[in-house]
């Protein structure tokens, strides 16, 4: 299925004297991470969780992982889950957590640390983000097939074709905004896409909300976006070269956004300053 674009939202670039927001780094998580992919933070738990690949990001070896780490960025359970093969993205609902995991999604009791289910999904190849609306149904990122997966059930449909490179996904207002290439995407409930921003530097990997209506947009290579809803943007962070900024967690009570750093083997804090 092809989607079509609304041209409702163009892309503006904010000029460097024109910045708003910055980052200030709190932590760095105190001990060495074996390639953290994604972080989802709980706030009710003042926790998160962090997938860590622990090895190439597209073989099965059983050497994955997901780690918990404390709020300050100290180590609470190194080997909560073991056995995945290259975890990605995250997401999680109820007392469920959901892991991307090659052509697989696991589903993750929190209270048992037991995995309850893992579901195939067909022809995937690389599922990488993970996104769940309101009513539970799961929607699953395919970057290298530019697809996205709909979950029903334990059941695996294709729901969107043809969205290059698809990554990051999230449900803000109940519409599915998706990080395509260098693209950030929006998509209603009839498939209609509209283009919130385009021209990142690099392919997009991981999407928050900012809480103030706005997006946080992580580039893998290594720059960090803070991106309006008029698709205006500002650079925060370019490290490329020196780490990676992969699928970020963020909470927007505390402004805080949490960084895996990939190849860099650890998580970096970071205090949004609006």
């Amino acid at each position: 299925m092809k989607y079509i674009f609304s041209t409702t939202l163009l892309f503006v670039a904010l000029s460097s004297n024109a910045q708003s927001t910055s980052l200030k780094e709190i932590w760095k998580s105190k001990d060495q991470l074996a390639v953290p992919e994604s972080v989802l933070y709980i706030p009710q738990k003042q926790q998160m969780y962090v997938s860590l690949i622990d090895g190439a990001a597209n073989k099965k070896d059983a050497a994955g992982s997901i780690a918990i780490l404390n709020r300050d960025g100290s180590t609470k359970n190194s080997t909560w889950i073991t056995g995945l093969n290259a975890p990605k993205g995250m997401a999680i609902y109820g007392r469920k957590l959901y892991v991307a995991d090659l052509d697989v999604v696991h589903e993750i009791d929190t209270a048992t640390a037991k995995i309850t289910a893992s579901i195939r999904v067909p022809e995937a190849v690389f599922l990488n983000d993970i996104a769940i609306d309101k009513r539970g149904i799961i929607y699953v990122s395919d970057t290298r097939t530019n697809k996205i997966h709909r979950i029903i059930n334990n059941k695996s449909e294709i729901y969107l074709k043809n969205v290059t490179a698809a990554n990051g996904l999230k449900f803000i207002n109940n519409e599915l905004h998706v990080l395509s290439g260098t693209k950030l995407l929006k998509f209603d409930n009839h498939k209609v896409a509209t283009q919130i921003a385009e021209g990142l530097e690099a392919s997009g990997d991981g999407l928050e909300p900012d809480g103030k209506g706005n997006f946080i947009v992580t580039c893998w290579e290594g720059i960090i976006y803070h991106i309006k809803k008029d698709g205006n943007r500002q650079k925060l962070l370019d490290v490329r070269g020196k780490m990676n900024t992969a699928d970020i967690g963020y909470d927007p009570k505390s402004k805080m956004l949490y960084v895996p750093t990939f190849n860099a083997n650890s998580v970096i804090a970071y205090k949004m300053e609006f």
